[in-house]
């Protein structure tokens, strides 16, 4: 089912969310149907549960086809990721544009670790460890960023790069935002 998104000023997108501590539960496996089809419906790169008001450490990323938000970005393999931990491989940062959509409407570059390791476990437990770099790493950072209260203009580093994504990408598919 799709689910009404959060958006930037709702206090609820600033708690830090708790551990799941069961998996494979109807509960769990209702959230995780809900989170992909939001997702999709909105056309997203990834989703947090808290962007949805569900204060658990659970996220979904990914898309098997191109990202009309994305559309110059790689694959990225549809993950359910659960009380991820990331661990960066080395101290690259790479500067990129990124969207929210608890924050509709605006870009901006944010530097992100670009190359890290994340662990964590799928809906039914089983664990979880990748390494990753590139578009892949930055949406990790992104969506967990949110279990942890923090949306991307937080990270934002130089307001000049920042806006209406109407105004910096005029050509962008207008659903994208």
């Amino acid at each position: 089912m799709k689910r009404e998104i959060l958006r930037m000023g709702d206090p609820r997108l600033l708690a830090v969310a708790e551990p799941v501590r069961e998996f494979n539960t109807p509960g769990l496996l209702a959230l995780l149907d809900d989170l992909f089809d939001t997702m999709h419906g909105a056309n997203g790169a990834g989703l947090a549960a808290p962007q949805i008001g569900v204060g658990l450490r659970v996220v979904v990323f990914g898309y098997a086809q191109q990202n009309v938000r994305y559309p110059e970005a790689p694959l990225v393999p549809e993950t359910v990721l659960i009380n991820p931990v990331l661990e960066r491989l080395d101290d690259t940062l790479e500067d990129g544009w990124e969207g929210c959509l608890s924050v509709p409407g605006l870009r901006g570059v944010v530097p992100r670790f670009a190359r890290l390791r994340y662990t964590g476990f799928d809906a039914g437990g089983a664990a979880i460890d990748r390494a990753v770099e590139g578009f892949h790493a930055r949406v990790v950072q992104h969506e967990c960023d949110h279990l942890d209260g923090i949306l991307y203009p937080m990270r934002v580093q130089d307001f000049t790069r920042f806006g209406f994504t109407e105004v910096l990408f005029p050509g962008l598919d207008p659903s994208a935002d």
